[in-house]
């Protein structure tokens, strides 16, 4: 095994590592669903769950492991992809993979408390499971797409897959999100997902036939960039995606933005800011709850110490032809 002791010095040496990473554990058929970060912390917190004793431990729990517990090759692409830490006596990986569609993202380790933490969970299988359901119900090729937001490329890849005309483009104002991104893609195999640095749609031109959106949602004191929605109900960054979209859908294209809203004594904050929003724009749009009742240890917080609940929705919003 080669010495871990020099680090790597250059991204794309790193990139390409963690792209030979993921390729090595699709190989092995490796395969882990993402959970919540209040069910990944109970699950952890179980005594024999302190250190990792297989690869799904290292790289889906995010558990210190000792040595031999990866293979070599293992070792050394996370060594040269910059993601190997010490943890005392064991190691540490600084990336996660998770499985979804057939597909392997990388993405933060976990708990993902870094200011350019970049997340997969369940609302990214949601997202994506929405996205999908629309790009197959849609009676014309789908050509040009925009990912806001685009965390991991998720929902880009997703749609790239089921779209094979479309380019997609994938954008964040998170480098580290858009370097996982491209990794992601090409994990993939696809050439046509191009993330961009992007604030909102800031960064990008001309309209789209589809823009596929999961801003952060959570009322979030800590302010933590992958999960802060913003503004006091957490649908500030919400809106401002539906603010940016919703002039640049061509004739036929659609808006599907995936997001959360605290419900308090029967009133949805979001649905009532996105009516006002698409009251007589001429737009067809639904408003569906996904899941009615999602987070409930947010409850126990201050910042949702009035809610009744938190519910996930799916917003489409089409321009006519």
């Amino acid at each position: 095994m080669t010495s871990l002791d020099a680090a790597p010095v250059h991204s794309d040496v790193r990139d390409r590592a963690l792209g030979e990473l993921g390729a090595a554990l699709k190989g092995m058929g490796y395969r882990f669903v993402t959970v919540t970060p209040a069910t990944h912390e109970r699950v952890n917190r179980r005594p024999e769950n302190a250190l990792a004793r297989n690869v799904a431990d290292v790289f889906g729990w995010s558990r210190p492991f000792r040595a031999g517990v990866l293979p070599d090759r293992l070792m050394e692409l996370l060594h040269a992809g910059g993601a190997l830490d010490r943890a005392g006596d064991a190691w540490r990986s600084r990336v996660r993979f998770s499985s979804y569609d057939g597909e392997l993202f990388v993405h933060s380790a976990f708990p993902p408390a870094a200011a350019d933490a970049v997340f997969l969970g369940p609302d990214t299988y949601r997202m994506a499971d929405a996205a999908a359901r629309h790009v197959r119900a849609c009676p014309t090729p789908i050509r040009r797409v925009v990912d806001i937001g685009c965390g991991t490329g998720a929902g880009a890849v997703i749609v790239a897959k089921r779209a094979p005309q479309a380019q997609v483009i994938a954008v964040d104002i998170n480098d580290t999100a858009l370097r996982y991104a491209r990794i992601n893609a090409a994990l993939a195999g696809l050439d046509r997902v191009h993330p961009t640095r992007s604030d909102l749609l800031d960064g990008v031109d001309g309209t789209f036939d589809l823009i596929v959106s999961n801003p952060p949602f959570m009322i979030d004191p800590a302010g933590r960039a992958y999960r802060d929605g913003g503004g006091p109900n957490g649908n500030e960054l919400t809106l401002k995606v539906v603010d940016a979209a919703l002039p640049r859908l061509t004739p036929g294209g659609s808006l599907v933005l995936f997001s959360g809203t605290g419900i308090t004594d029967g009133r949805d904050p979001l649905h009532e800011a996105a009516t006002r929003r698409l009251a007589g724009t001429g737009l067809r749009w639904t408003y569906r709850e996904v899941d009615p009742d999602v987070y409930g240890e947010e409850l126990e917080t201050d910042a949702y110490r009035n809610a009744d609940r938190i519910a996930v929705v799916v917003l489409t919003a089409t321009r006519p032809r």
